[in-house]
Order: C-alpha cells, then structure tokens, then sequence
C-alpha cells in the first residue's frame, strides 16, 4: 500500500498551484515566471517525498495557470518541455506516480456546449502536462458533475463528449461525488468508457447509493485494468458542512477503510490521502519520518502572484 497527498507540502511551504488573474495572461515574462515557480516547487516536494519514502502526490490544477484557456499567449508545451520532462524523471527515477485533478467547472457532460467544450481543452492540457512529466499510469482525476434534472441524458453527454478522446482517455480516471453520482454509477460510466475509476470514502459515506464501502472498492477494482488501483481518503470536518475535509485522518476511517480493502481482496493500492494537514497528516500513516511542524504554518499562497 502506497500513500501520498495533493498540492503542496507544509514543512516545505511550497505549492504546485501558484497562479496569477485572468486580466494577467497577456504578461508572458510573468506567466512563465508563476511556472518556473511550480516546477520548481514541484521537484523540492519529489524530493522531499523521495526522502520519507512518500510515493505518490498530486499537482495543482492551475500548475500551469489558464493553459487550456483561448488566450493562453504561448506554446506551453514547448516552452516547458525540458523542465517538465527532468521534474518528471526525478519522480519516476524514485517511484513516485504523479497526478492532477482539473477543478469544479470542468463538466464535459453539461448541456451548454460551450463548457463541454472548454471542459475538454482543460482535460487535454491535463493529460498532456502528465505525458510531459513522462507519467504513463498518471490519473487525471474527474468527477461526472451535475445530472441537470436527468441523470441518464448527463451519463450519456458525458460518454459521447469523451468516448472519441484517446489521449484524455489514456490518463482519466472518474471519481464518485458526495451528492449526485455514488460510486456504482460511476463504475459503470467508466466501464462504458474503459477507463478506471476511483473510490473517495468520505463521498461514499455521504452518497453510498445502497451499497457498503467494500462493494464499491469491488465494483472499482476491475475498472483498473493496466493499472495499480488508487482510492481516495478523507475525515469529516465536524465544524464544517458535510464534505468539508478536516485536518488529518481520523483513526477510525483508516480502520474502516483498511478492513474494506481487505475484505474487497485490494491489499495492494494507492491512496491519496486529502486532509488540509498535507503530509503531516501521513505521519500516523506509517511515514513518522516526515518532520513535524514546529508551529503552525501558513499554506502557501494560492491566489494571484
């Protein structure tokens, strides 16, 4: 079994989704300035996870900000490519899989075909950026997004809008959410679209369509077919809205989570652990290597640069 976590790393106080404003994207010196930062970040957070034996971490969506976007002012591939393909040996040099998970708005089974559209642009630069880090078993991670009042119309949509998408389908991986699509149904959007599926506990919790967590591993599992299998994990917040991540893993979760697995005959998978505690919240985890923080530290900046 394999841990890891998403975006940034707090005893390094480095993120990979540093990103700048709209109205900004005319200014090249800065947009590739905001990149060379992420990169950056990025390889001091492989080695730092090379160093506590921390296998698997997530980018930022806006690693390379407003990419997909119309007015993206250059080639980013070509213009990053170097630096993203030697980020990309330094993890796969020490076995770390990467992966990014493009945000809310990105829905390629909306009925507006204007965001179906803009949906897939963000989902190629998704998939691109991953073969430029060399990462072949790299998910992008996506929810279906909304059922716009007729949830076999959205399955269909979304199926159509991505069935003839070879190189998004080479790295997506769909995710179920906790108030519209459980993890059945989303099974068995990724088995129309051969692609794998993961499963996220505190959704499942919350959205279980009638079934118990170690049937939802089992109906995920066979949808990985060329890949090692990857499951989310995260704790409620109890002073927040149901879905609200908290701070670490509650223990009782990881109970939960690791008797299912093995009832589900999964002892074998990657975990992306989401907790706002980064990889402090995989010290208990079996990584008591990683350095505490010795005082609270602020996350870096996600906002404009």
């Amino acid at each position: 079994m394999r841990v890891g976590y998403p975006c940034l790393n707090l005893a390094l106080n480095r993120g990979t989704n540093r990103t700048l404003r709209l109205a900004s994207l005319g200014d090249q010196a800065r947009i590739r300035a905001v990149v060379a930062a992420n990169i950056a970040n990025l390889e001091a957070i492989i080695r730092f996870n090379a160093e506590h034996r921390v296998r698997l971490f997530r980018l930022g969506s806006s690693f390379i900000p407003f990419a997909s976007h119309e007015a993206f002012p250059y080639d980013w591939r070509a213009a990053h490519a170097g630096a993203l393909r030697a980020a990309g040996a330094l993890a796969a040099n020490s076995g770390q899989r990467l992966s990014i998970h493009p945000g809310q708005y990105t829905v390629p089974g909306s009925p507006d075909e204007r965001i179906r559209a803009a949906s897939l642009a963000e989902l190629r630069y998704a998939a691109g950026l991953l073969d430029l880090l060399g990462q072949p078993d790299a998910p992008v991670v996506l929810h279906v997004g909304g059922a716009y009042g007729d949830k076999p119309a959205a399955a269909a949509r979304f199926i159509a809008s991505l069935e003839n998408e070879p190189d998004i389908l080479r790295h997506l991986a769909l995710e179920n959410d906790e108030r519209t699509w459980s993890a059945a149904e989303v099974a068995d959007i990724a088995r129309a679209l051969h692609t794998p599926m993961i499963v996220d506990t505190l959704h499942h919790r919350l959205n279980p369509g009638g079934i118990p967590l170690p049937r939802a591993i089992e109906r995920a599992l066979p949808t990985w077919r060329s890949h090692r299998p990857k499951l989310h994990i995260s704790s409620q917040d109890p002073a927040k809205n149901p879905g609200a991540h908290a701070h670490g893993i509650d223990p009782a979760d990881w109970d939960e989570l690791l008797a299912a697995l093995d009832e589900a005959g999964a002892p074998d998978v990657d975990i992306m652990v989401e907790s706002k505690g980064k990889e402090q919240s995989l010290r208990p985890l079996g990584h008591p290597t990683i350095p505490a923080l010795s005082s609270p530290t602020t996350a870096p900046r996600a906002g404009a640069a």
